[in-house]
């Protein structure tokens, strides 16, 4: 996706299932961060953050000239890469030198300072640590998407539900239920950003009506729908 208005670009990392993206704030704003199942690493003057799963929306103020330079790690996928359950991190933004040794995040913070392409320095020092994912963590996120629900998935996969609720707080930060919630709102606001009306797009994505789908939208995004996609 490239956005020159917000100077937003991604891109497929090599590491599978992640996302790497570049944002330059072209003047101060406010931005809104919606939950999207996943966990970012973001590097930004002079400092690395970790983003948790999210459960609602979060907003920041971005300076005129800061760049951000960031990898989005798929639903389930950072906690084998940074060694931390999700749930620690949930609806939190963490300094990396709490979760890693300070003197490691300090020097690979200096060299991201410093160099050309940080992004793909960034994918460098991730792939090594990254853990090949379970086939059935890629399972569960296909059913999530799917809509099935909790308890077929538990069926599918060989679990029992308080089973898969007790993995599904360590890999995604919280149950499968909000898991599909912030999952459907996400997909269907891809539509309305593509010029689906929205009431088509309530159909589309498995709501009762237009209204259902503003009311989720407004409950995750703490905003209107037509705001959030504007």
């Amino acid at each position: 996706m490239v956005t020159a208005e917000s100077g937003y670009r991604e891109r497929p990392s090599r590491i599978p299932g992640a996302t790497v993206w570049r944002r330059r704030a072209a003047v101060s704003e406010q931005v809104r961060v919606l939950p999207d199942g996943c966990m970012d690493v973001i590097h930004y003057g002079g400092r690395l953050l970790v983003a948790g799963p999210d459960t609602t929306a979060q907003l920041g103020m971005s300076p005129v000239g800061r760049t951000y330079t960031a990898i989005r790690f798929g639903p389930g996928t950072a906690p084998g890469v940074l060694g931390v359950p999700a749930d620690e991190l949930r609806d939190q933004r963490v300094p990396l030198s709490a979760l890693w040794p300070s003197a490691r995040v300090r020097r690979l913070t200096e060299q991201l300072d410093e160099a050309a392409e940080p992004a793909a320095l960034l994918e460098t020092v991730f792939a090594r640590n990254d853990k090949p994912d379970e086939s059935w963590v890629r399972a569960v996120v296909e059913r999530v998407r799917a809509g099935l629900p909790v308890a077929r998935i538990a069926a599918d996969v060989g679990l029992s539900e308080r089973q898969l609720h007790r993995r599904g707080l360590v890999l995604f930060g919280y149950g499968l239920k909000t898991l599909s919630r912030i999952l459907r709102v996400n997909a269907a606001l891809e539509l309305a950003r593509g010029g689906m009306p929205f009431g088509a797009v309530a159909a589309s994505t498995g709501y009762a009506d237009q209204a259902h789908l503003s009311r989720e939208v407004r409950a995750l995004a703490g905003a209107p729908l037509r705001e959030v996609i504007g």
